[in-house]
């Protein structure tokens, strides 16, 4: 049977509030393991250490097993501690209408991603290199020289940023004008770092 349309954030947002309630240690160090451990032995997953990239039928089983754990479990969020449940139908979905190719940053600077099937004529291509720290904390006399150390190496594509632990010295903590002001500070520094090193179009 045909579905009407996709799933969308509203729907997925909508789940979280009325999904089935879970702890968070349950879901971390009981469901998660117990059930990928059942998985990969349904599955036949086996990954030889000279195998860097799995392929063909085993990428495929891995595909498949990836898949089942999904439907099985859904998606735990932490904030409103319940899980969001999605149908194969949907996966199938959101895997046949995700984009193929992505452009990140802006002129020069611009790294595309582009999708790499296995064996295909693109599948030595380049992957794109981010680089930062990643979420962690970072003290504001670090921020900007941090990123600009980034930033600088040719080698990185684009910047996954850190996070301002304080903005004028006081804490950031979540869900107040603080915090509000801090992410502001943050894209302006970051945008401000990836000029300085010679790469204002750089994707953040």
């Amino acid at each position: 049977m045909a579905r009407d349309r996709r799933l969308t954030p509203i729907d997925v947002y909508k789940r979280s509030l009325v999904g089935e309630k879970c702890d968070e240690k349950n879901w971390d160090f009981k469901l998660i393991p117990q059930t990928t451990a059942r998985l990969v032995k349904e599955y036949g997953i086996r990954i030889e250490k000279q195998s860097f990239i799995p392929e063909g039928a085993l990428a495929d089983r891995i595909f498949q097993a990836g898949k089942s754990l999904l439907v099985e479990l859904g998606v735990f969020n932490m904030t409103t501690g319940r899980i969001m449940k999605v149908t194969e139908d949907e996966i199938r979905d959101a895997v046949k209408y995700a984009p193929r190719e992505v452009t990140l940053g802006a002129g020069r600077d611009a790294a595309h991603m582009v999708q790499r099937k296995s064996g295909g004529a693109n599948y030595g291509l380049k992957p794109i290199i981010q680089g930062g720290p990643t979420g962690a904390p970072v003290s504001e006399a670090m921020f900007l020289p941090m990123h600009i150390s980034y930033a600088q190496e040719a080698v990185v594509d684009t910047i996954v940023n850190g996070v301002l632990s304080t903005y004028q010295g006081d804490d950031v903590t979540p869900a107040n004008p603080i915090e509000s002001k801090a992410v502001k500070v943050e894209q302006q520094l970051i945008r401000l770092a990836a000029s300085m090193a010679g790469r204002p179009g750089m994707g953040v």
